[in-house]
Parts: C-alpha cells; structure tokens; sequence
C-alpha cells in the first residue's frame, strides 16, 4: 500500500494490486474496443483504426470508425462501466454479494417505464425517457417500502426481491398490449442490444457518469467504507449515515436506470464485475474504481464476442452477458452455500 497526498494535507490510500488490476482492466477493455472498431464487413487493422482516431484516417476509414462503430464501442464502455459501479454501491450497501439493480428490481422498472412508452406508441427517445423515469420511481418505492426507522440490507434485498417479481409480471402484461412490431422491438430492448446506439444513446449516459463518479468517490468514498463497518460504528466516526446512503441509492439508481436507457437492461454486470473485481484485488471495501474498469472489460468484450460468435448473425449482448452471468450466480451461489452464508 502507499499514502498519495492530496491538496490541503489529505492523503489517499492506494493499495497497489488494486491499482494495477483496474489498470490492467482498462487496457483490457481498450483493447478490445481498438479490435471492435475495426472488425465487421470492412475490417481496418488496428493501426488504421488508431491512425483514424486520431485524425489520420481516409474518409471512408474515418466514416467507418467514427461515425458507425465508434458510437457503439463508446455507449459499451459507458454502460459497463455504470453497471459495475451501480452493482458495487449496492453490495456493499447492503453488505450482501447478491446487491445488484437486476436482483432487487431497479433494472425490472426501468423496462417497465419503457414498456408503457411502447405500448403508448412512444418514439425510440421516449422510451430511453421512461427507461429512466421507470426506473428511479422504483428506487424511490422499494425506499420507501424498505423504510424503518433507516434501511437496512437484508429488508431492501427483500422489498426489492419481491418487487421484482411483480414488476415482471406487470412487463409481460405490457409485453402482451404492445402492438406486434412494437413488441418485438420491446423484446429486442429487453434483451439487452447496442446494434444501431449513436452519439445520441451515449450523450446522457457520459454526462450523468461525469456527474455522479465525482460524487460517489470523493464525495462519499470514505463514508461507504464506514458505512461496510456498520451503521453504529459509521456513526461514532461522525458519518451522517442515511444521507450517505440515500446519496449513494440514488446515485446507483440513477447509472442502473441510465444504462438501462442506453442499451436495454444488460443482465449480471452488475452483479459479475464487483464480485470478479474483489476476488482479483483481494482488497476489502467497494473497490467502486477497479469495478467500473472491470464493467467496462466486461461489456466490450461480450458485445465484441456478440458480433463475431457465429457468422452472419449476431447476438444481442445481454444473450452473452446472461449465459455467463447465469452461470456465475449458480457458482456465487454454491459458494455461499458452502460458506455457511445461505
């Protein structure tokens, strides 16, 4: 570990396996971005497309790269990368590995705010609107459900559970009133999919990120650290406890429903990237920073390996990031079951 001084006589922490796993996370994804942008029908060696990048490109290289594939690359980084912070604040606000906005219902409201757009005959911007608006007036219901004198983790794992349920329930109902062609562009949204995402899909999605990654670490880093200790204990080191943590459930709802509007409720990265994250540093706490590059490695990728699995036909992304996820819920699961925690 090392000690960085800040400005005013502060110091940070750094704990260095932390920082090269978030370091190596981020190359990872760049990586891989550089290869997404020069596959398809008319690939661009990597060179070309860094040439692109930066200026150097032909006009149909340039149009290529930075009009068509680049836009898809970006809104895969951003929402990974949401994604993976949304699902860190909320295990370890509820200091519980199955914390993630697809588990406790978030991801589920925000599909149903879209779903009600397209069965009203909303426009493709309309429903990213109600993606959002679904989504935070969920937040603020299971609050206010989980509400008690505080909230604690295992009542809002559990509002939020059974909220879940019956929000799908109420998604497949909407599923039901949708016009034919509407219905399958719902379900095209619902599975998770960036085919076709433009600079108008990613605009929002960076400027929240802009705004609230400032926010949540260093606005109310060393709180959350306090608050996986335990509310008395963050409270006798002078942490206002549920102001924190109702900045941080808004901030995590708000990325979880931002994404969500981007690319359609991508499942399990949210649940995946902090939990690999933790294993890979072996550090306790949030790891929010390492998470966001580990989200953002994990998107790209699958959407990369969405495009290029079987040829001539490609994959929404939340196809890929369900089958693995899915799988790695069942082994967190057995994992815990071992452990005595279930």
């Amino acid at each position: 570990m090392r000690a960085l001084r800040l400005a005013g006589g502060r110091s940070v922490l750094l704990r260095l396996r932390a920082v090269a796993v978030g370091a190596a996370c981020a190359l990872l994804a760049l990586v891989v971005g550089v290869l997404a942008l020069g596959s398809g029908d008319y690939p661009i060696a990597p060179a070309d497309v860094l040439r692109t990048l930066t200026g150097g490109g032909s006009p149909a290289e340039d149009f290529i790269v930075n009009q068509l594939r680049l836009p898809r690359v970006v809104t895969a980084l951003l929402v990974g990368a949401a994604l993976a912070l949304s699902g860190a604040l909320f295990q370890s606000l509820v200091r519980n590995p199955l914390g993630s906005p697809d588990i406790l219902g978030f991801t589920q409201g925000a599909a149903t705010g879209a779903l009600v757009v397209v069965v009203a005959g909303g426009s493709s911007l309309a429903l990213a609107g109600g993606a959002v608006a679904g989504g935070l007036l969920t937040g603020v219901l299971i609050y206010a459900l989980a509400w008690r004198g505080g909230v604690h983790g295992h009542r809002l794992v559990l509002v939020g559970i059974g909220t879940a349920a019956i929000l799908t329930g109420v998604n497949g109902y909407l599923l039901t009133r949708a016009q034919l062609m509407d219905a399958a562009r719902a379900v095209l949204w619902l599975t998770g999919s960036l085919d076709g995402r433009g600079w108008q899909d990613a605009w929002p999605l960076l400027a929240a990120t802009a705004v609230l990654v400032p926010v949540v670490l260093l606005g109310c880093g060393r709180a959350l650290r306090m608050i996986e200790m335990g509310d008395d204990a963050a409270s006798g080191l002078g942490i206002r406890v549920e102001p924190v943590r109702l900045t941080l459930l808004a901030s995590a709802v708000l990325l979880a429903s931002l994404a969500a509007a981007a690319a359609g409720p991508v499942s399990f990265v949210a649940l995946t990237a902090p939990q690999l994250t933790r294993r890979l540093t072996r550090a306790p706490g949030p790891n929010l920073l390492p998470s966001m590059c580990t989200g953002a490695a994990l998107l790209v990728t699958a959407d990369w390996a969405a495009q290029r699995l079987f040829a001539g036909h490609q994959l929404p992304v939340g196809v890929v990031t369900g089958v693995l996820g899915g799988g790695y819920l069942v082994w967190l699961l057995a994992t815990e079951r071992r452990a005595g925690r279930l």
